[in-house]
């Protein structure tokens, strides 16, 4: 028996229809300088004629709750920092400072500086400020070593280098970036599928192992991509970082587009693991999950793209190509992931 995303407590589409209807609220409040807010993976705010701020906030998700059993907390801090500041590149944007809130019953010393360890590796990595941030001891609100976390990111963009789709033409290609695992994103499922079927099927030792995999902290892909925006600009026509709905995150980069996705990776063993478990079809799990990708880039320049990747460490491979006359689809070995 498949065990689904709702199966786990999210409701994907409830939660696509509160955006729908706090959206126009939202944009009561938006003034001539707001260049796009909800629903692109980054907020733009028009400073001057020639640059834009570009902002993101997000948060880790109930991976939280395996670091927290685990009581290894040390990469969390990379999660956060990467949820937000891979959303902010798709814009084309360097990263300037970040912010956190960290908030939980009790302050644990220990854990504390952990978490906060990991947050200053992820800003290094993303050479990013953290500029500032909040802590919260709120008793009553969390159980004893509970933790929440969210991040906040700002960066800036000039006009002439803003990455915003419109570049995109039929046939460009889809290059995917590798994914060090499932990111910070699925962990309700991932979790629920690691309570309710791993925990009968696996030796104990085999259980641990797979839990300390899940926690794999997400790839910062800051440095790869601001390199290549530098040495083929007028070449990278959208960015998307894959990240929940999976795949549907693709045609964030243009909506007018269709995109045709016809190669898939192959996934780290404890990925494989836990999608062999759930028991989704092909096409679920990538609406569900990154699926070995982490990142998605539109060029007309494949070739040198993969090059300027592998120079930085990265595993890419084409994923496939865009169309034109579209309305956002994405198809998976022309299978429509709906």
């Amino acid at each position: 028996m498949a065990i689904s995303y709702k199966d786990s407590g999210v409701d994907i589409d409830k939660a696509d229809v509160f955006v729908n209807k706090i959206s126009q609220m939202v944009k009561s409040t938006y003034n001539q300088n707001v260049q796009s807010g909800v629903g692109g993976f980054c907020a733009l705010y028009k400073m001057d004629q020639e640059r834009f701020l570009a902002s993101s906030t997000d948060g880790v998700g109930t991976k939280l709750k395996l670091a927290i059993e685990l009581d290894k907390h040390d990469t969390i801090g990379i999660d956060l920092v990467a949820m937000c500041v891979n959303d902010l590149i798709c814009s084309g944007a360097r990263p300037l400072f970040f912010l956190d809130y960290f908030a939980s019953s009790k302050l644990e010393l220990n854990t504390s500086e952990k978490i906060i360890e990991g947050i200053v590796e992820g800003c290094l990595q993303s050479k990013m400020v953290l500029i500032g941030g909040e802590t919260a001891e709120m008793p009553g609100m969390y159980q004893p070593k509970d933790y929440d976390l969210a991040g906040f990111s700002v960066g800036e963009v000039f006009t002439h280098n803003l990455v915003d789709g419109t570049k995109l033409k039929d046939g460009d290609t889809l290059v995917a970036i590798k994914s060090s695992g499932f990111h910070s994103n699925g962990y309700s499922l991932v979790r629920k599928i690691i309570t309710d079927v791993a925990a009968q099927k696996l030796q104990p030792t085999e259980l641990e192992q797979l839990k300390k995999d899940c926690l794999t902290p997400t790839r910062i892909y800051v440095n790869p991509i601001l390199n290549l925006l530098t040495k083929f600009k007028d070449n990278i026509k959208g960015l998307a970082n894959i990240t929940g709905s999976g795949f549907l995150n693709i045609p964030r980069m243009n909506e007018k587009f269709d995109y045709y996705c016809t190669e898939t990776t192959s996934l780290p063993a404890f990925m494989q693991t836990v999608c062999q478990m759930s028991g989704l079809s092909e096409l679920e799990l990538h609406k569900t999950f990154n699926m070995g990708v982490g990142f998605v880039i539109a060029t007309d320049k494949p070739e040198q793209v993969m090059h300027g990747l592998h120079e930085y460490g990265e595993q890419s491979y084409v994923l496939g190509k865009v169309k034109s006359g579209g309305t956002g689809k994405v198809y998976l070995k022309g299978q429509e992931i709906i």
